[in-house]
């Protein structure tokens, strides 16, 4: 990471931990900031615009920046998350060192806590059920009410609890509810659940418990325990800010220099969902290729389809921190992508939809090895070889017989370019029975090579091409977006939107020979078709896969 352009940046957070700075609000001025998944499914692009969030805040104040799993659902999560979240966060270039943490490590200081909280009169068991307790809470509008459990003795509550705990009682039939204020304007300050009962194998714990702690109650915890000082949420937590502070309130252990939450707008993209549940539907029902399937927006699929991690920095620079929610074009992520790999890549060739181009006042065995600049903006890319012969394939939409007007392609008594060879003219062409163009032919000038400094007539059109003896088979996965009729995650039921049945389209073609020995995740740009990668899932020794990155032209311009 860019750690000057980290230093320069600026947003509303960096302002407040300035400001905290400069009132000596936390000892020593320390900084101290986490990410907190929890580990029930791969993380997004959403994820990433948290973790450099949190890290480069980190690094920006010359603070710590932890990695810990809020692991308190056990039903839910699985140490396959847990491996997946860690190599998407090293990948993405933020280093949280030795401070790898899980909820579940404090879970016995989370019980004592809310046996504080009990002794204090500030907490209850309430046998109401699931049912009643949400009739109860009232609603947004309507304030709720007392359950008829609320005024059970301490001694009466220490005793349920640790029956909870011991095993006593059915899941469900008792929770422990913070006691607030059932009134509250706030639906989230009334008498929340802090801890429920669920006999669930947990990743970490094992069997050791039966009873769990409340995201909301574990989370301040959490980062009290860890000291952490600046516990940055996105904004739907902004109504649980209250109950946060109440908590770190209501601990003895907490009270000198609590945390301080601060929300920030999510990242919402055009043409995407990243809801969890969404995703994993679309996992276990077998319609996409696994969590990193190319066509989703997980931090593993960008990975495999071959976008950089600088890429995705650059671009969460860009769009910055705002405090409300907005909607970023998809066109915009998709710009810092292609100016990313732009000078990072060779520019090949590639014909995804081949047809055979027979130069015809060349003999059978014509072999002639043109150098050709991998890219011509970057000359540490050096150069290579490519082999022109009599036959060669062309995309076959580079041809027709009957054009319509300023179509600056190939077709009967035109003349074109071959990109890094010679000027080529058709004079015939063979049609299968169908009527379908199976062969082209051409003469070649001899007079006309690439770098030969010819002028001596020019021509509008450039195609690319591939040897049709000497080339590299293979198999070419264009990707669309996934929904067709999506906007963005902003939708609320984002279920009922259908699949874009083309966002995958395989074809068979042939690279240049260059290719053949191309590694997993080697990227390249394949002119007039885009930049790809090679797949690092399906590629193997007898079957070369690339998947489109993204198109060469964007939609989108920087202002």
């Amino acid at each position: 990471m860019d750690t000057d352009k980290i230093r320069k940046s600026s947003n509303f957070i960096y302002s407040i931990i300035e400001e905290d700075i400069k009132n000596n609000t936390f000892t020593d001025n320390r900084v101290h900031t986490r990410f907190p998944p929890e580990p029930n499914g791969y993380l997004h692009i959403g994820h990433a615009k948290a973790i450099l969030l949190n890290y480069n805040t980190a690094k920006r104040f010359n603070g710590k920046f932890n990695l810990r799993f809020d692991d308190t659902n056990p039903v839910k999560e699985d140490i396959e998350y847990v491996q997946s979240i860690k190599e998407d966060i090293e990948w993405l270039g933020a280093n949280w060192d030795d401070r790898l943490f899980f909820a579940s490590g404090y879970f016995d200081q989370m019980y004592s806590y809310a046996v504080e909280l009990i002794e204090k009169g500030l907490a209850y068991v309430d046998d109401l059920s699931p049912e009643e307790i949400k009739l109860y809470r009232g609603t947004l509008t309507e304030p709720g009410k007392n359950s008829p459990y609320r005024d059970r003795t301490v001694e009466e509550n220490l005793e349920l609890f640790e029956g909870m705990k011991n095993r006593k009682y059915d899941d469900g039939s008792k929770v422990l509810r913070a006691k607030i204020d059932m009134t509250s304007p706030n639906i989230n300050m009334r008498d929340p659940i802090i801890y429920r009962i669920l006999r669930a194998y947990h990743h970490n714990t094992g069997n050791a418990w039966c009873i769990y702690p409340m995201y909301d109650y574990a989370h301040p915890i959490e980062d009290a325990i860890e000291g952490v000082t600046h516990s940055l949420c996105s904004l739907e937590f902004e109504d649980h800010r209250p109950f946060y502070n109440w908590v770190l309130s209501n601990i003895d252990d907490f009270k000198k220099e609590p945390p301080k939450q601060i929300e920030f707008a999510k990242l919402y993209l055009t043409k995407t969902i990243v809801g969890k549940r969404f995703l994993k539907k679309l996992v276990d029902e077998k319609k996409v290729d696994g969590w990193d399937d190319p066509r989703l927006m997980t931090i593993a699929g960008m990975r495999r389809r071959g976008i950089t991690a600088e890429a995705i920095q650059n671009f969460c620079d860009e769009i910055g921190v705002a405090k409300s929610n907005s909607t970023v074009d998809i066109a915009m992520f998709e710009h810092f992508v292609r100016d990313d790999l732009k000078p990072k890549t060779s520019r090949c060739m590639a014909v995804l939809d081949p047809i055979k181009l027979v130069i015809t006042n060349l003999p059978d065995d014509h072999l002639e090895w043109l150098e050709i600049k991998n890219n011509q903006d970057n000359d540490e890319l050096g150069h290579r070889k490519m082999p022109f012969t009599k036959n060669i394939y062309i995309d076959r939409d580079d041809f027709m017989i009957d054009p319509p007007k300023k179509y600056h392609r190939l077709y009967p008594g035109n003349e074109v370019r071959l990109m890094g060879a010679y000027f080529v003219k058709c004079h015939d062409y063979k049609l299968d029975d169908r009527g379908y163009v199976t062969e082209i032919h051409c003469t070649y000038d001899p007079e006309t090579k690439s770098g030969s400094g010819f002028t001596g007539r020019k021509v509008k059109g450039t195609l690319h091409w591939v040897s049709a003896k000497i080339n590299t088979e293979a198999e070419f996965r264009i990707y669309d977006y996934l929904i067709d009729d999506q906007p963005n995650d902003m939708v609320e039921d984002a279920q009922k939107h259908q699949l874009n049945p083309n966002s995958l389209v395989i074809k068979r073609g042939f690279a240049e020979t260059y290719l053949s020995e191309s590694k997993p995740m080697q990227r390249f740009q394949f002119v007039r078709h885009g930049y790809f990668s090679v797949d690092p899932k399906h590629t193997c020794e007898s079957n070369l896969v690339f998947n489109l990155i993204a198109n060469l032209k964007s939609s989108w311009k920087p202002v």
